[in-house]
């Protein structure tokens, strides 16, 4: 297949940029394909030590953690329709699985609850692209950029409070100092001039949360 590809790309005469990322994608495929051969052996393996039949097995494997996984992409999807769409998607198989048809719904409450609890912990171990370091990254970034280079907004700023608010041992700012008068307090004038920040958004009222695994009443 990548022959295929770098022959395509030849034939198309891309640009060098773009043919040294369709060669770091060919040397990526093998961590890839590791990785997801990783995250399923340890779902299996986490399932089949839950004992269970091959038909609950596959139930836990198939619907179950699936539904727990789409759940969890939802509540992350900060773009509306994204949200929207996983959500439908996330709500389809519980709708499935709390039906009385399904061999799950004749567990034991107990014993259904450990099941939901596993299947969660299995679903939370595939995490979309680098959610674990990403906002340490980001954070590492912020602090480069803010001392790389000050924004003229930010130097006024910085400006501003050096002139008007910050004192010497005997009490007076650089604009005193220079002016040869008393000025009013900057964060005074700060609260006169600058509006009240809006009121914070109201958060979503979210829909009381149903167990997945709901056993037939005896």
């Amino acid at each position: 297949m990548w022959a295929r590809l770098q022959g395509l790309a030849e034939a198309a005469d891309l640009p060098e940029r773009a043919r040294a990322r369709l060669a770091k994608a060919e040397r990526l495929t093998v961590p890839w394909l590791a990785t997801l051969a990783f995250f399923f052996a340890t779902v299996t393996a986490r399932v089949e030590a839950l004992a269970l039949s091959p038909e609950l097995e596959a139930a836990v494997l198939a619907p179950l953690v699936p539904a727990l996984y789409l759940e969890r992409v939802a509540a992350r999807s900060t773009a509306a329709e994204t949200r929207h769409r996983v959500q439908a998607s996330s709500t389809a198989l519980p709708d499935a699985l709390r039906r009385a048809e399904p061999p799950l719904q004749r567990l034991a409450p107990e014993v259904s609850a450990h099941v939901e609890q596993v299947a969660g912990a299995c679903a939370d171990l595939f995490q979309r692209r680098s959610s674990c370091v990403e906002g340490r990254n980001g954070q590492l970034s912020l602090h480069h950029h803010g001392r790389h280079r000050l924004s003229d907004r930010k130097l006024a700023a910085l400006t501003a409070v050096h002139n008007f608010h910050i004192r010497r041992a005997d009490g007076t700012t650089a604009a005193e100092r220079f002016f040869g008068r008393a000025h009013p307090a900057l964060f005074e004038q700060i609260l006169l001039r600058v509006p009240w920040p809006p009121r914070p958004r109201r958060r979503r009222p979210r829909p009381p949360k149903l167990p997945y695994l709901m056993p037939l009443a005896a």
